[in-house]
């Protein structure tokens, strides 16, 4: 759409100007550049030319609207992204009410906690990553994005279903940290596998992609691999080396993680059904 006033885009930070052509994105209130698009889901409308009128007269009277599909892809980190937004509007309230005529100073001062931070971090993450998904998409490579997982507050940040299986990617953005295996035990003691993301273990990490990894078979029921990821972004990964597996769940970053995904592989007949019935079973959180 044509934008009313000058904007940022949410995934590269570039500045829009006011009647620039830009994708606005309902479900975070955002727009993309149209360099930054993903391609069309139920939640994103692109239209070429200026406000779409509710039903188009003809094909090419002069105002496009490129139509969903039938399968909603979701918004990559919109749940996140909503999240970080609830947390900063209700301390923004927060503040205000208690300091009527100091608030905007204070909140000009002040930043937000590391506790609301955290979502936009992890928001971003998700966000590029599912562009470069979406750019990276085929007939035979298809993804979705911020999936909820039914009974829970959990949610999957990227389903790819692929002719090698489906890659159930949970995307984690540790700026300049570097993820490693830490291994105790072995002959005396039993073997534990730790992940450690600089100093701190993470290994509950591992623990959440596996139970996504559980629900994705029992949804599956198929002989079709369902493989577990944990993708780091911008992370202080070392020249040579660095993925590894841990537990079955692959650790990398997302050079690593794109040409497996592009693989040929001996589902590809199926790819467009797995796909659908995934979309289906864990809607757009």
């Amino acid at each position: 759409m044509r934008l009313r006033y000058a904007g940022t885009c949410r995934v590269c930070n570039a500045a829009l100007d006011a009647r620039t052509e830009a994708v606005y994105e309902r479900a975070t209130k955002t727009v993309r550049c149209l360099s930054c698009s993903p391609p069309v889901s139920a939640d994103v409308a692109v239209v070429i030319g200026g406000e779409p009128p509710a039903a188009p007269e003809a094909p090419g009277a002069g105002v496009a609207v490129v139509e969903a599909g039938p399968v909603d892809a979701g918004v990559a980190g919109a749940s996140a992204r909503r999240e970080y937004e609830r947390r900063q509007a209700k301390r923004e309230e927060r503040i205000r009410a208690k300091h009527p005529k100091l608030g905007g100073l204070i909140l000009a001062l002040s930043d937000d906690p590391q506790s609301t931070t955290a979502w936009d971090a992890g928001a971003l993450g998700e966000e590029r990553l599912g562009t470069r998904l979406d750019e990276l998409a085929t007939d035979t490579l298809r993804v979705l994005h911020d999936r909820r997982i039914p009974g829970t507050r959990a949610n999957i940040d990227h389903l790819a279903v692929t002719p090698t299986g489906i890659y159930v990617i949970d995307a984690k953005r540790y700026v300049g940290k570097r993820p490693s295996l830490r291994v105790e035990g072995g002959v005396l003691r039993p073997r534990v596998e730790k992940l450690m993301v600089g100093t701190r273990d993470q290994t509950k990490l591992v623990d959440g992609v596996l139970k996504q990894v559980e629900l994705v078979r029992l949804i599956v029921d198929e002989d079709v691999p369902v493989l577990g990821v944990l993708c780091f972004i911008e992370s202080d990964w070392p020249l040579i080396g660095g993925a590894f597996t841990t537990r079955g769940v692959d650790v990398l970053w997302p050079k690593k993680l794109y040409p497996r995904l592009a693989s040929d592989g001996p589902h590809a007949a199926q790819v467009a059904d797995l796909h659908a019935r995934l979309a289906r079973a864990v809607p757009p959180a």
